[in-house]
């Protein structure tokens, strides 16, 4: 039986005592009270005992849920640490690709440049010693003219002697 209903019967044991004529007071079974006290003495501590285990449990309970909410904190912590080192890195990944590909595209711009400078002055040379070439073609030509020339003026004057 539990403390509460063992204050009950007390209560109901009071109540239901007989008064003593021409008194204020009842009277009450002594025995009866004896009896009800040691049961509640009996019962106190056993409640008391669970009561005390359900307070630890308690605690223990709350002790748990604050280390579970420390480590999900804790790790929550790390990965939002994780995800901004992470963005920083891809950040500076950027950076250096269009660093990179910027540096890329003026090297392209120097070596295209430097290449049409180089055919452009292979091309001068070329042309320069095409025109000397076609100048030595004509020379020859003119050469071969004059010698056929005075080669057809000699077959005719022998020819008329």
């Amino acid at each position: 039986m539990d403390v509460l209903e063992l204050i009950d019967k007390l209560d109901d044991l009071i109540h239901n005592a007989r008064p003593v004529p021409l008194t204020d007071q009842v009277r009450i079974d002594r025995e009866a009270i004896f009896e009800l006290l040691d049961e509640m003495r009996s019962t106190i501590p056993e409640e008391v005992k669970q009561a005390r285990w359900i307070v630890k449990e308690r605690q223990e309970m709350l002790a748990e849920a604050r280390r579970e909410a420390d480590r999900m904190l804790a790790e929550a912590r790390e990965r939002v640490q994780h995800e901004v080192s992470q963005q920083e890195v891809v950040r500076q990944a950027e950076r250096e690709a269009q660093d990179m590909l910027e540096a890329a595209r003026q090297r392209e711009r120097e070596v295209r440049l430097g290449a049409e400078d180089y055919a452009d002055e292979v091309l001068g040379t070329l042309e320069v010693n095409l025109g000397k070439f076609l100048s030595a073609v004509q020379r020859g030509r003119e050469r071969l003219q004059g010698k056929a020339d005075s080669f057809d003026e000699s077959a005719q004057e022998q020819g008329s002697q």
